[in-house]
């Protein structure tokens, strides 16, 4: 026996000779080679059986998970810095050095995007960062369009304050909050459940096998072992119905974690 189960056994964990199995506590009782060291290493080593797939699948899902977080993000981060270039380009071709002038305006507000992608609200008040920039755009562009004025700074801040009952840029302001609002918060929701997605593997395959999983786990894969039947292998039902039982916490969360994805 000890021979068959390769170098895991020390001698004095097999019975020379088959023994009556009072001293088992998971292996019928009847007459067996294993002595009680033995039947210990057994559940012990059926405990690692069942572990090890769990394990390597909770593996290849974090991996997997990782990565589709890593190439999301990279391609949402991607889109903005096009969108900033895009944008760039055509109103240095457009307003030239009437634009360039004031570009720093169009750079804070991609800052601010990136931010706010990156950290929420907590970092960046979405809708009062698009008021400001909205005024601070009409600030430069009423001084632009009236250069031959000066005007004060009370002025400008009583322009400012009429700005929703002049609409200079029309309905573009509202549309553009409502087209950002949408994309960055489906954005971010998605990234950051991409991001605790490995975690939350993680966690599920950690839960221990209860004593019942652990002890039928035993009589399925080694107790034929103690009767001297090396050869025998539990049938797929079998087996299946042992898998269910020991993984009933992990299938409760089945429907959940389906929604989830």
């Amino acid at each position: 026996m000890a021979m068959l189960l390769g170098n895991k056994w020390e001698d004095g964990d097999t019975g020379q000779e088959s023994m009556l199995g009072a001293h088992l506590k998971v292996c019928p009782q009847g007459f067996t080679c294993c002595t009680e060291q033995m039947e210990e290493k057994l559940s012990q080593q059926s405990h690692s059986d069942l572990k090890a797939p769990v394990s390597q699948l909770s593996s290849n899902l974090q991996s997997t998970f990782t990565q589709k977080h890593r190439h999301f993000d990279q391609f949402f981060r991607e889109l903005l810095e096009n969108a900033e270039r895009s944008l760039h380009n055509m109103f240095v071709r457009t307003y030239g050095y009437m634009y360039v002038k004031n570009a720093e305006l169009f750079q804070h507000f991609f800052r601010e995007l990136k931010r706010y992608y990156a950290a929420g609200s907590s970092a960046v008040d979405l809708e009062a960062m698009l008021a400001n920039f909205w005024a601070d755009l009409l600030e430069r562009m009423f001084r632009l369009v009236n250069v031959q004025y000066e005007f004060s700074d009370e002025y400008m801040e009583c322009v400012s304050q009429h700005t929703e009952q002049l609409r200079p840029f029309g309905d573009v302001p509202r549309k553009l909050r409502l087209q950002l609002t949408r994309a960055f918060v489906a954005a971010r929701t998605f990234t950051r459940g991409l991001a605790l997605l490995p975690e939350v593997v993680a966690k599920v395959s950690t839960v221990g096998a209860t004593p019942g999983c652990a002890r039928a786990a035993m009589k399925m894969l080694y107790c034929p072992y103690c009767s001297g039947q090396v050869a025998l292998r539990p049938c797929q039902n079998y087996c299946l119905n042992v898998l269910r039982g020991c993984l009933a916490n992990q299938a409760d969360l089945d429907s959940e974690w389906n929604n989830f994805l």
